[in-house]
């Protein structure tokens, strides 16, 4: 059957791309431009999300989200970095905390949150499920919690000893982790291992 998808929050098209190439009528939203061409929403995905959709994955933003930020909670000095601290960044957490529940509750039957292991796994449920890219072909780590509506968990396409072996350097398991700093870092880290997007589209789809 042909399902109508939504990936919100994301403008690689690395997951809609995977879908549409099994037939659905998938569509990514987020803010930034399509990197690939291909049907986009660029716009707030709070108004694509309350469409009607047969199933919506959702990438809400993890910056305020994460428990690695937690030092900039306090009242303090802004740092020279320009993170939020205090009761601005308190705020935000707050206001992604909204977006992540607004994900959750997309107008869809199928839905899957994606996101690192955060605050979100206490302030609202435990995760459904926690993956791995090396469980789907990436000789790489980067755990992401999956919350799940209506879908039912991942079933790995590898094993990590596809992948890995004693002699292995950790640089190449943590390649995100130890991305140097720089402008562009965050649309690296953001995006979706092409194969856990192929599970999602040939396992849900």
């Amino acid at each position: 059957m042909k399902m109508r998808v939504l990936i919100a929050c994301e403008f690689s098209g690395t997951v809609r791309e995977a879908f549409r190439r099994i037939g659905h009528d998938a569509w990514s939203c987020d803010l930034l431009p399509t990197e690939i061409p291909g049907p986009h929403i660029q716009g707030d995905a709070l108004a694509a999300m309350r469409e009607p959709w047969d199933m919506v994955i959702a990438h809400p933003p993890c910056t305020y989200l994460t428990v690695s930020a937690n030092k900039w909670l306090k009242d303090q000095p802004p740092p020279k970095s320009g993170a939020l601290v205090g009761e601005a960044r308190r705020i935000a957490v707050e206001d992604a905390a909204v977006f992540f529940a607004a994900c959750y509750n997309a107008n869809a039957p199928c839905v899957c949150v994606e996101n690192p292991i955060g605050i979100m796994g206490k302030r609202f449920r435990a995760p459904n499920q926690i993956i791995q890219p090396w469980m789907f072909g990436h000789g790489e780590t980067k755990a992401t919690c999956l919350w799940l509506r209506g879908l039912r968990p991942l079933e790995r396409t590898h094993r990590r000893e596809d992948l890995f072996c004693a002699s292995e350097p950790d640089e190449r398991a943590q390649r995100l982790h130890l991305l140097p700093p720089g402008p562009l870092r965050w649309k690296e880290r953001s995006k979706t291992f092409p194969g856990i997007a192929q599970a999602m589209a040939t396992q849900w789809g």
